[in-house]
């Protein structure tokens, strides 16, 4: 059966002074995925802003606060292998936390996309374990897109 989707990947910039390079979040989610030995189905990403990601939580979680990243799967089966989903970034958040994690806006806002992405490919970070796991799988995938993506 062909895909309902045009595009596999859709980038969304929806906020009004602050943004990530088109080209680095293609080659950070691709990259991801394809790591996981899964198959992009569609992603839509949405960088945005508190009251987007707030309004988002609200309605959808029930939870009255911000949040860096919200995943929203649209898959019809728990089947990992094929990715479908929404990833809601809020970029607020990265710029007001990052110093805090001695990092930049963007790594910090990358790392947001990989985090939804992963729990779009299955991961869940309600426990300690779950937690690290996706830290680490974070940091190893941010580090091999972008160091590359600061090369000459």
């Amino acid at each position: 059966m062909p895909s309902p989707y045009s595009e596999s990947l859709s980038l969304e910039h929806d906020h009004s002074s602050l943004a990530l390079d088109d080209e680095v979040l293609t080659r950070l989610i691709r990259h991801v995925v394809e790591a996981e030995e899964a198959s992009l189905l569609h992603v839509s990403v949405v960088l945005s802003g508190h009251d987007t990601v707030r309004r988002l939580n609200q309605s959808y979680l029930d939870h009255d606060y911000n949040t860096d990243v919200l995943s929203f799967s649209l898959r019809e089966t728990e089947d990992a292998d094929e990715v479908e989903g929404e990833v809601y970034v809020d970029l607020d958040t990265a710029a007001e936390r990052h110093e805090e994690f001695d990092t930049t806006f963007e790594r910090e806002a990358y790392r947001y996309v990989v985090h939804g992405v992963l729990h779009l490919l299955g991961y869940d970070d309600a426990t300690d374990e779950g937690q690290k796991r996706m830290r680490a799988k974070e940091d190893q995938y941010l580090d091999a897109v972008l160091s590359a993506a600061s090369s000459p």
